[in-house]
């Protein structure tokens, strides 16, 4: 009897064992750096909050300041903007996305947001939404994504804009603040973190996957004179051609990056210091 039980004890250890260490090896978080494809031009007077890639080498974008805010549609090669909706100046636009043939736009400081018609960027209506605040914004095609500038990663119904789940993201134990413009590429949200020249990687599923550390193309920018740009902002996923696109604020190019792995051990305060300011 007391052999039986020993084994049964054994059996259910083992199974503890191996569901901690595949628990374990599917939260191992990843470090990696990009390299540029491509360098295309951008407005360097446009203060991107909202990104994304529509086909065709076509990009749309949202940018802020008061005064300033708008909705665009941009040609990727030249940087021209073919299409301009102005916003009032009592507005502030936010995070941008696309579901289907409707663009959707937050304002920051206010809980209402906007919708366009791809075709023209005329304006099919407002909505109102949940988040704390209105700061980045995704989709799977589903759902949309939202942030609001906390730890927190919202979905929120794209036909009552109701949050239907709210993810808070840890890096390893702390909260990862400042969640800003959103991208969803291949099943996982990547998240501009405020202040910083990192991007989160994150999952809906399973929380937060890795960091990748661009602090290189704001460097590079600077030291060929300019002055004038602010923080890194703004990425664009190309499904069918497998291309990352990235941009800031006030930057007078956008980028074509491709994501490596950075083989070096990543002392903890590095990224304390890079992304968790």
């Amino acid at each position: 009897m007391a052999l039986s039980v020993s084994i049964v004890v054994s059996v259910i250890v083992f199974f503890l064992i191996s569901s901690y260490k595949l628990h374990a090896s599917e939260h191992v978080i990843s470090f990696e750096m990009v390299n540029v494809v491509n360098e295309f031009p951008h407005d360097s007077q446009a203060f991107t909050e909202g990104l994304l890639y529509a086909g065709n080498d076509t990009l749309f974008e949202s940018t802020g300041d008061y005064g300033k805010s708008s909705v665009r549609k941009v040609a990727l090669r030249t940087g021209k903007v073919e299409e301009l909706k102005k916003m009032d100046d009592s507005l502030f636009g936010e995070g941008l996305t696309l579901l289907g043939k409707r663009l959707f736009q937050l304002t920051w400081m206010q809980k209402i947001g906007f919708i366009y018609d791809q075709k023209n960027l005329s304006e099919l209506g407002t909505f109102n939404h949940e988040m704390n605040d209105g700061w980045g914004l995704a989709t799977d095609g589903r759902v949309l994504f939202g942030s609001d500038g906390s730890s927190t990663l919202y979905q929120l119904d794209p036909q009552t804009f109701k949050a239907v789940s709210k993810q808070v993201v840890y890096y390893k134990g702390q909260q990862v603040y400042n969640l800003n413009e959103l991208e969803y590429i291949n099943g996982e949200i990547w998240a501009n973190i405020y202040q910083s020249d990192c991007i989160a990687r994150i999952s809906p599923k399973d929380g937060f996957l890795g960091w990748i550390l661009l602090q290189n193309l704001r460097k590079e920018l600077v030291e060929a004179g300019n002055r004038g740009i602010d923080v890194l902002n703004g990425i664009a996923w190309d499904g069918e051609q497998n291309r990352i696109f990235v941009t800031g604020k006030l930057w007078p190019k956008l980028y074509e990056v491709k994501v490596s792995p950075i083989k070096e051990p990543i002392e903890e305060w590095v990224i304390e210091q890079l992304c968790l300011r």
